[in-house]
């Protein structure tokens, strides 16, 4: 039951990332994307920062750059890259082929055993999405595809890299999200500045879609994106990406009138019964390892067992 909960909280974060399109969309200046990744990752993380009270120390200081630079920093541009030079839905499939460089990293570096069902679950969750965000006059940009996938890349070395580091002792998911937003938006603020020049002029409408940027897309989704990771593992959380395009779908139909055909219907069972196998897959290993861990420390404290006749 515990871990249901902390995956359903992981999962609004993802879900809050679909709102992104509508909010930007309807509320922000537009051709700003850089601007934008500024505005969403900076204060968020110095808010954060300050509600946590806590400041790295010593080695913590580049390993949260490091991972500010692939969560954030690097992620934000070439995703806004791949987004202006791609059709909508093939940077959305390319943005979902994330939870596959997840598992191979994550075999590489963390040394966690995907099982073939967690493989298909990715494969299949990234078909569903296809067929949700996909049109038939789709077109490809060499430039576009790849910092779609580089951007994937990133993202998933950053979430592999944040649970291989873990957290310093005593300091909370609060403090490790703020100190990773504040770097990756110190990253992106040079490179806003070269590509996009002076910031715009922001009325109420564009602070209000700002502010909910900051606190709820950014802020509060990153800070239950990476506790996530703390609690069960990068694959299983990884495994939740495919609910952001879903999410985006909904929200254009809901919000926006965009129509929603019975294949884009379709894809989004796939992409969520995907995403449900998934997380049964990953709580199966989960409890697999777990069970084996305990019989190996019931074999050491019965092996150290003074009781133990020789």
């Amino acid at each position: 039951m515990k871990r249901l909960a902390t995956v359903a909280l992981t999962a609004l974060a993802p879900i809050s990332w679909g709102s992104t399109y509508a909010v930007a969309s309807e509320l922000l200046p537009p051709d700003r994307p850089l601007f934008t990744g500024v505005m969403r990752a900076l204060p968020a993380g110095l808010l954060l920062t300050a509600l946590a009270r806590t400041l790295p120390k010593g080695e913590w200081w580049w390993k949260s750059a490091v991972l500010g630079t692939l969560n954030i920093g690097a992620f934000f541009p070439l995703l806004f890259l791949s987004a202006y030079r791609l059709p909508g839905g093939v940077a959305a499939v390319l943005g979902s082929a994330g939870p596959l460089f997840v598992v191979g990293l994550a075999a590489l570096v963390l040394g966690e055993r995907a099982s073939l069902r967690t493989v298909l679950a990715a494969v299949v969750g990234a078909f569903g999405v296809s067929m949700v965000v996909l049109t038939a006059d789709a077109a490809l940009d060499p430039v576009g595809v790849v910092a779609g996938v580089v951007s994937s890349a990133s993202m998933a070395a950053g979430t592999v890299m944040t649970k291989r580091w873990g957290r310093p002792e005593g300091v909370g998911p609060l403090a490790m999200t703020g100190w990773q937003l504040t770097a990756g938006g110190l990253v992106i603020i040079p490179v806003a500045a070269l590509v996009e020049g002076a910031p715009p002029a922001l009325d109420g409408q564009a602070l209000l879609g700002y502010g909910y940027m900051m606190l709820i897309n950014t802020g509060i989704a990153y800070w239950l994106w990476f506790r996530g990771i703390g609690q069960l593992g990068a694959t299983s959380v990884t495994l939740l990406g495919p609910l952001s395009p879903l999410a985006a779908a909904v929200i254009g139909w809901a919000a926006l009138g965009q129509a929603l055909t019975p294949v884009q219907l379709v894809g989004m069972a796939i992409a969520l019964g995907a995403t449900l196998a998934g997380q049964l897959a990953a709580a199966r290993t989960a409890q697999s390892f777990s069970s084996s861990e305990q019989n190996d420390r019931n074999i050491s404290m019965y092996l150290t067992d003074g009781r133990v006749r020789r």
